[in-house]
C-alpha cells in the first residue's frame, strides 16, 4: 500500500538541528573497451537529470511550506528501516578472545576475497555478535536539477542500539553535532564500541559520540576526486602513461607497471582494483598533492574525508582514511552535478558542481554506473539466488554481462544469470562498495529508469559488519564463484531505502 505520497524524500527540506537525548531523536562483452559507455539504457549525457517532477509539482510546493516537519518524518522513516534489520543478529567469525593479540591496533585493510577455505577455518570459532554494530547511514533525495531537497542521518552503535537520527544544518547539509573517533578494531571490540581518537578538534562537548567505521574501497571516491581535480588544473593528463615504480613493494599493490590514468580511474571504480588505486595514491605523492587535496575537503565544508598517512613509496597503506556518510554523499551531490549552489559551508563559500569540470564529473560517473561489484545494498550478480535477497532493484552494467548472463568481474567470478533481474530493474545505482574484515561500505547515487517510480538520491552506509560477520543461516556459496561477502541484512535495508524514497512502505 502507497502510505507516503509520492517522492516522500522531495517533500523535505533539511534536516533542522534538533535536542539529541538517550538513543533516539524523535526528529560488455568480454573483451570490450572498459572505457566504454555500453549501456543502452543510459542517456547520452551521464549527468543528465531523469526525475520527472517539476518545480510546480504540490509536492515540493510543500517542502518550501513545511519542511521541518516532513524532514522529521523522513529521518524517523530510515531509523525505523535501520532497527528494523537487526544488525546485531550475526554470527562474528572471529569473536574478540580468538583474534591474535597481533590484530591489535590498526593494521592494514585492503579488500580482498573472502573464500570458502577461509570461513569454514573461522566457523569453529564462530559466536554470536557480542554487541551493536556500527553503522553510519545518509540519504539525500534530489529535485529535478540535482539539488537536495531532503536529508537525513542515522547512526547506529552499542552506544545507540535503536539508532539516533543527526541534527543537520539546512544551509551547510553538515552537523556540528557528532564527535567522530578514528575506527580502531580493538577498541570497538573491547571498549563498548567506542574510540579513543578524535578525527575533528573541537567536538568533545558533542552530544552524540561515535566512531567512524573504516571506509575500506570508498575510499577510493577521495583518490578519484584528487585525481581529477588535478587533472582539471592541468597537472594530470588522463590519458597520458604513468609509470608506477615502487621504491619498495607491498602485495596489495603488486609491482611495477605503465598505464593510462584514465585506465587507472576506471579500474579502481569499477572493479576495486588495489593496484590501481596505489598508483594514483603514489601519482599524487609525486606532485606533492595530498596535503592540498586534503585542505580541499575541509575548504568545501567535507572535514571528515581525508586520506593520511599513505606510504608515498608505493601508494599503499590506507588505514589513515576517514569518511562520515554525510561528507561522503556532498562529495556524490557534487560528482552528480546539479545546478546552482549545491551547499554553503560555514565559512560561506558557495559550492556548486564547478568544483570539477564537465568532463571529470562525467569520467566520474561513467565509472560509478559501470560498477561491477553490485552486492551489498543492491545484489544483482546474485540475481535469483535465494540468498542474499534482492536489494535496490538496479539495472546491471552490460559491460560485465557475458552471452549466458552471467558476469565476470576482474578475477571475480558469478554464476548467476542477471537478465530476469535487469528485466524488471527499477533504477540505475552508481556505486562504489568497499569490503574487509571489519567494514562493509556502499554509496552511490540512484535514479529511476524510465516509466519507473520517479526517484532521484544519493544513500551512504558505512558498517563494521564486514567479512567477518555473517548471518546465521547463510548457506554455503558454490564452489569456483565469487562469495556472498555480507549480511543479507544490507541488502534489505537498501530495499528498504529504495521504498521509502519511491513513495512506499
Amino acid at each position: 500500500m502507497r502510505t507516503f505520497r509520492r517522492g516522500l524524500l522531495a517533500a523535505t527540506a533539511l534536516v533542522a538541528a534538533t535536542a539529541v537525548s538517550g538513543a533516539t531523536a524523535t526528529a560488455p562483452a568480454a573483451g570490450a573497451d572498459p572505457t566504454a559507455v555500453t549501456d543502452p539504457k543510459t542517456v547520452a549525457d551521464p549527468t543528465a537529470v531523469t526525475d520527472s517532477r517539476t518545480a510546480t509539482d504540490p509536492v515540493t510546493q510543500a517542502a518550501v511550506a513545511h519542511p521541518d516537519e516532513v524532514s522529521a518524518r523522513l529521518a524517523e522513516a530510515l531509523r525505523q528501516a535501520v532497527v528494523a534489520q537487526d544488525f546485531k543478529d550475526v554470527l562474528d567469525l572471529t569473536p574478540p578472545d580468538q583474534v591474535a593479540a597481533s590484530k591489535a591496533g590498526a593494521p592494514e585493510k585492503y579488500d580482498s576475497v573472502a573464500g570458502e577455505p577461509e570461513r569454514r577455518l573461522s566457523a569453529a570459532a564462530a559466536r554470536p555478535l557480542h554487541q551493536m554494530p556500527n553503522l553510519d547511514l545518509t540519504v539525500i533525495e534530489l529535485g529535478r536539477y540535482g539539488t537536495p531537497l531532503g536529508m537525513a542521518d542515522v547512526l547506529l552503535s552499542p552506544q545507540y542500539p535503536n539508532g539516533v537520527v543527526v541534527p543537520l544544518d539546512r544551509r551547510t547539509l553538515s552537523t556540528d553535532q557528532v564527535r567522530y573517533r578514528w575506527w580502531d578494531d580493538t577498541e570497538w571490540d573491547v571498549n563498548g564500541g567506542r574510540g579513543t581518537r578524535d578525527v575533528l578538534a573541537g567536538r568533545e562537548n558533542a552530544p552524540i559520540d561515535f566512531s567512524s567505521p573504516y571506509p575500506a574501497s570508498v575510499l577510493k571516491l577521495m583518490v578519484g576526486f584528487g585525481v581529477l581535480r588535478l587533472a582539471d588544473q592541468g597537472r594530470i593528463n588522463l590519458d597520458s602513461v604513468y609509470d608506477y615504480r615502487p621504491v619498495t613493494i607491498n602485495p596489495a599493490c603488486g609491482g611495477a607497471s605503465s598505464r593510462v590514468v584514465r585506465r587507472h580511474f576506471d579500474d579502481m571504480i569499477t572493479k576495486s582494483q588495489n593496484e590501481s588505486t596505489c598508483a594514483l595514491i603514489k601519482l599524487l605523492h609525486d606532485l606533492r598533492a595530498w596535503d592540498e587535496v586534503n585542505r580541499t575537503f575541509v575548504e568545501l565544508g567535507l572535514p571528515t574525508l581525508m586520506v593520511t598517512g599513505t606510504n608515498p613509496d608505493n601508494g599503499g597503506r590506507w588505514i589513515g582514511s576517514n569518511m562520515s556518510s554525510i561528507d561522503t554523499a556532498k562529495l556524490l551531490l557534487l560528482v552528480n552535478g546539479g545546478h546552482g549552489t549545491l551547499w554553503t559551508t560555514p565559512a560561506g563559500r558557495a559550492v556548486t558542481r564547478h568544483v570539477l569540470s564537465d568532463a571529470s564529473r562525467a569520467q566520474f560517473l561513467k565509472s560509478l554506473y559501470d560498477q561491477g561489484h553490485n552486492e551489498m545494498l543492491s545484489t544483482t550478480n546474485w540475481c535469483g539466488r535465494g540468498y542474499p535477497v534482492q536489494g535496490i532493484r538496479q539495472v546491471t552494467p552490460p559491460r560485465w554481462v557475458k552471452p549466458d548472463g552471467t558476469m565476470t568481474v576482474g578475477a571475480a567470478v558469478y554464476d548467476r544469470d542477471v537478465r530476469p533481474c535487469d528485466a524488471v530493474a527499477e533504477v540505475r545505482f552508481g556505486h562504489k562498495t568497499g569490503w574487509v574484515d571489519t567494514t562493509g561500505s556502499d554509496a552511490g547515487i540512484v535514479r529511476s529508469l524510465p516509466g519507473k517510480e520517479p526517484r532521484n538520491y544519493i544513500v551512504v552506509a558505512f558498517s563494521n559488519l564486514g567479512t567477518d560477520y555473517v548471518d546465521t543461516y547463510r548457506p554455503a556459496d558454490p564452489p569456483g564463484v565469487f562469495p556472498v561477502l555480507y549480511t543479507e541484512k544490507y541488502a534489505k535495508l537498501g530495499a528498504a531505502v529504495d521504498r521509502i524514497v519511491a513513495g512506499l512502505r
